[in-house]
């Protein structure tokens, strides 16, 4: 059987088709096509916001979708529980009644953009499930109890009918396509420690670092949805958290691996033996994917044995080439655990079902901001009152229905920093998905005699769109789409064909988005670059925490915190100007930095009480470095006291009979590179 790419190259004129995302645009078809069966069998009365439903709430990979099926519904729930609380004892009080709707929304939103899991369905769908219930029916609340039922019903039927029919027709694992992105970040990260190895990797390091910054986060995303996709998903969740541990030990392993390399041969001091083990493990990262699942002992033990012998030697030259082969025995050890890893999501379910038996992973924190979520949390809630307050200033009609479109677009692009461009591009799909509908609702479906002749008839409209939401690179448009085409004919118990009322609508929902777009950059436009200023002084933040010497340290829940935070300012550093201060805050460096000073800090409590006084006045003054610059908002640089205080630190530790662990001897020197990577050498202790 041709794939899709080969029979595209023998014939040239046809399309290529995707099979999985044509699979996946016909089961949600078959899902609307059974909704729309039951509601018009039930008498439903609003066949059409069923219809919508279905395709708001399918997703491409099931593993992804059976949780936020749950919660959808229980958010829909919740919507309907706070809409019934509200609007019967409100109604008299409109006022009142659209500030406590605002409100409500507001925290849904807040506690969505603070979760960072799967969970946060609950609360979006519990944000604009109130106000599209809410809104419409605010000028006649008296059977807002009925109006709730049958919109919870509505909704509830499409969510049963998208989830079985997508369980049937797509019964693939997620696993899989788990194992496939798993394969290509351990790719990014061999090839990127390669690079950083390498004589010309300056250039690149800022793009990979952040990609694979991204890319372990994104690991995250996927393991909270593991429990959810089959019986032995729990180890597998395991195994990507575990794996998530072991890229981000890489993350600041190789960086630092690459800063002591360009520090020796600024100093002219590779020699032959420590540049053979450079070009050794090189050689090992660029070779074939089979290669990492040997681990190479042999360089491993070389890389450990040079440390050793150098670490003996007081001169700086040799100090550095011990730090630098520790880094790479580490980074080599940690990426040869990853392969491993990623190697387990190939397993049979009976050795998934042994390992389920095995010690769980702890689980990778994510860096959460109660101000950035509250800043969401109340834009949104102030955007809803602008949408009522027009509405109700106006006296227009369809003002309901434009705050209903608004408030939705709203809670959809919540999270984003900046989701006016999201926006717009919703607003350019919303329009030419019109003509379209029109030509369904005043030429076709005059014609239409029956549920199942409907059915049939919408077939081409809504696979094609569906085909469209499959592929990532386009399924932004598909939401719109699907929601002009499906409102704008109003599919109810009876056929209407009302030129008025399809304008109205019309306009009522390009109204929406283009509040929505005109709120947005009024309010949230200028938020990307104060949200990237924020994540990295939520950092420096942590840092000096973890500098303080009467604190007690947590390492992995810091490290995993600070690699997500990596993550979330890779994409919005591009807006910032090429002189903006931003790109001096080097979060990886501040990365290494933790790391150090976590290593010093256990180092500590293993020495001698006569090496004790001179780091903890190490770690006095980097709790002052990081608190300055916190009091600056700007990546204030390290000053000679700490020069001087590395320097005393290290001249203990190098003394003979020291008590100092190795480990921390390292540490020291790594953060005398990381903060004065251009100062002279050491010379504390004669060589």
């Amino acid at each position: 059987m041709l794939t899709s790419q080969t029979a595209s190259h023998h014939r040239p004129g046809l399309v290529a088709l995707d099979g999985r995302k044509l699979l996946f645009s016909l089961s949600s078809f078959l899902a609307a096509a059974a909704t729309l069966l039951i509601a018009f069998t039930a008498s439903l009365p609003r066949p059409w916001w069923a219809l919508l439903t279905v395709y708001v709430t399918a997703q491409p990979m099931a593993g992804a979708f059976r949780p936020k099926v749950f919660y959808r519904i229980a958010g829909i729930v919740t919507g309907a529980v706070v809409t019934i609380a509200l609007v019967p004892n409100l109604q008299n009080s409109p006022i009142l009644l659209v500030f406590c709707l605002a409100t409500w929304t507001g925290l849904c939103i807040y506690l969505a953009v603070l979760d960072r899991t799967p969970r946060a369905f609950l609360f979006q769908m519990a944000a604009f499930s109130s106000a599209v219930i809410s809104f419409p029916y605010l000028d006649d609340p008296a059977d807002i109890f009925t109006t709730t039922i049958s919109r919870v019903e509505e909704m509830t039927v499409a969510i049963l009918c998208v989830t079985v029919v997508h369980m049937i027709l797509q019964p693939w694992s997620a696993r899989p396509a788990i194992a496939e992105r798993a394969e290509r970040f351990l790719s990014d990260a061999c090839l990127w420690t390669a690079e950083a190895l390498g004589t010309h990797h300056t250039a690149l390091e800022y793009e990979h670092r952040r990609r694979l910054a991204a890319d372990i986060v994104e690991l995250g995303m996927i393991a909270v949805n593991m429990p959810f996709d089959q019986r032995y998903a729990l180890a597998t969740r395991d195994t990507v958290i575990a794996l998530q541990h072991e890229l981000a030990t890489v993350l600041p392993l190789a960086s630092a691996a690459a800063n002591r390399l360009d520090q020796l041969r600024a100093l002219g001091a590779v020699d032959a033996e420590l540049d053979a083990l450079v070009q050794a493990q090189i050689s090992w990262l660029s070779g074939s994917a089979e290669a990492l699942d040997v681990p190479n002992l042999e360089l491993a033990s070389r890389c450990r044995a040079l440390a050793a012998e150098r670490a003996s030697h007081a001169d700086w030259p040799s100090l550095l080439a011990a730090n630098l082969c520790d880094r790479m025995a580490a980074s080599a050890t940690a990426l040869h655990e990853a392969r491993i890893l990623v190697r387990q999501f190939d397993e049979t379910d009976a050795v998934a079902a042994e390992r389920d038996r095995m010690p769980a992973a702890s689980r990778f924190p994510l860096a959460r901001d109660h101000g950035l979520a509250a800043l969401a949390g109340a834009a949104t809630a102030v955007a809803v009152m602008i949408y009522c307050a027009v509405w109700i200033l106006l006296a227009w009609p369809n003002g309901s229905a434009t705050a209903a479109f608004a408030a939705l677009i709203t809670c959809s692009f919540a999270a984003q920093d900046d989701p006016a461009p999201v926006i717009g591009r919703y607003l350019v799909a919303t329009l030419l998905t019109f003509p379209l509908a029109a030509l369904y609702l005043f030429v076709i479906l005059p014609r239409v005699d029956g549920v199942a002749m409907l059915i049939v008839t919408l077939a081409p409209a809504l696979i094609g769109m569906g085909y469209i939401q499959a592929d990532p690179a386009r399924s932004v448009l598909a939401l719109p789409m699907f929601s002009c085409f499906i409102v704008a004919m109003g599919f109810l118990d009876r056929f209407n064909g009302d030129f008025a009322a399809f304008a109205n609508t019309g306009l009522a929902q390009v109204g929406g988005v283009v509040t929505t777009l005109a709120v947005t950059r009024l309010f949230r436009s200028a938020n990307v670059r104060w949200t990237a200023r924020r994540i990295i002084r939520a950092n420096w933040r942590e840092l000096e925490a973890l500098a303080d010497p009467d604190a007690v340290p947590a390492a992995d829940a810091w490290t995993a915190r600070a690699v997500d935070r990596l993550g979330q300012i890779a994409a919005r550093m591009a807006i910032a100007a090429p002189g903006d201060s931003l790109h001096a805050a080097d979060g990886l460096n501040d990365l290494r930095v933790g790391r150090n000073i976590i290593q010093i800090r256990r180092g500590m409590d293993k020495a001698g009480e006569g090496t004790n006084p001179p780091v903890r006045a190490l770690l006095t003054h980097l709790a002052g470095l990081f608190r300055g610059r916190l009091k600056a908002d700007e990546p204030v640089k390290a000053g000679e006291p700490i020069l001087g205080a590395i320097d005393d630190a290290i001249g203990v530790a190098t003394e003979r009979g020291s008590a100092v662990p190795p480990a921390a001897l390292l540490a020291l020197v790594g953060m005398r590179c990381n903060l004065f990577p251009n100062a002279p050498p050491f010379k504390g202790i004669e060589a």
